[in-house]
């Protein structure tokens, strides 16, 4: 369950599931707390069917290392996710000061801190917003990101990062609408030249990966497709460090929010079709000039990066210490 045994000052705290762990170890970080104790919670039921609600015996939802573990708890807690937002809850009784990321789906009182999207509407005085998620992407990561994966530049330019998602409830893109705006992004890559840098995520179908392969067979550039038997090696990140222009499917909101704070600009495949609160994140992406919908030209635009993480980092410092 625990990954990192570092400073024991802080922990950050999650289920598991990559988002969640990657958003509580980048506010970390930016809190300049990269060795914090890591900890990937499995909670035992009922706990985990109540979270973060069903207080009552806490301490024994997550096992008993964690358990024995609260004898000593750490002065900060930063938790994601709704399995965790138990654990941050218990900690805080534990005397433990403590920050949520994401709607916790409680009244935020219960945290000292809740750190959400504002597309979730969750407002509050302990609540601080944020457009998009937490994340590492800046200029030093991006940096390192290009050392690492050097020979990326070696590919002609314009060089168009793809990454691709997978539809989901409030982005129900279906197989007819991915392979038209593949067909679209095809066009435009076959007359401007370049090279294509795709990568998938764990979501993404498998007849949309065939459809990637199909469409795209013909363009130089690097493939990396999920579900192979390597699991560690995706090139996303010298992806995003090497790109001159991004394209995005319009599901997640982290690897948009990533996107988009590099410094070239982003363009989202199929985002007329997104609802509910994702509709309103990509309207405050669309509003402050930071992307736009895939067409013909990919002309390129202006932009400036997008950069919540290292805001809502100092704002949570001087809130703690206030």
């Amino acid at each position: 369950m625990e990954r990192d045994a570092g400073t024991r000052d802080t922990w950050t705290l999650s289920d598991g599931h990559a988002g969640n762990v990657r958003q509580a170890l980048a506010l970390a970080a930016a809190l300049g707390h990269a060795g914090a104790r890591d900890w990937q919670l499995q909670p035992r039921a009922p706990w985990r069917w109540l979270a973060p609600r069903g207080m009552a015996a806490a301490t024994f939802a997550f096992g008993t290392e964690f358990r024995e573990a609260l004898a000593h708890p750490p002065a900060l807690a930063i938790g994601c996710g709704r399995q965790a937002a138990l654990a941050t809850r218990v900690l805080r009784r534990r005397g433990a000061r403590v920050v949520q990321v994401l709607d916790p789906r409680l009244d935020p009182r219960h945290w000292n801190l809740v750190v959400a999207p504002e597309h979730d509407g969750l407002r509050g005085d302990n609540v601080l917003t944020l457009v998009g998620s937490l994340h590492p992407v800046d200029d030093a990561w991006l940096a390192r990101a290009r050392e690492d994966f050097s020979i990326l530049s070696q590919l002609p330019q314009p060089r168009t990062a793809l990454l691709l998602g997978g539809p989901s409830r409030n982005a129900p893109v279906d197989d007819a609408a991915m392979d038209a705006a593949f067909q679209q992004l095809q066009a435009a890559l076959r007359a401007q030249g370049g090279s294509l840098l795709l990568t998938t995520s764990r979501r993404t179908p498998a007849h949309w990966q065939a459809l990637a392969r199909q469409r795209f067979a013909d363009i130089p550039g690097i493939r990396w497709f999920a579900g192979g038997a390597a699991t560690d090696d995706n090139p996303y990140p010298g992806l995003l460090a090497w790109a001159d222009r991004i394209v995005c499917t319009p599901d997640s909101v982290n690897m948009l929010s990533e996107a988009c704070a590099t410094p070239v600009p982003v363009f989202v495949l199929n985002g007329e079709r997104v609802r509910g609160r994702l509709r309103h994140f990509h309207d405050s992406l669309r509003e402050c000039g930071r992307v736009r919908a895939v067409d013909a030209e990919l002309v390129p635009f202006e932009v400036a990066p997008l950069r919540e993480t290292a805001r809502v980092a100092a704002e949570v410092a001087a809130r703690l210490q206030a």
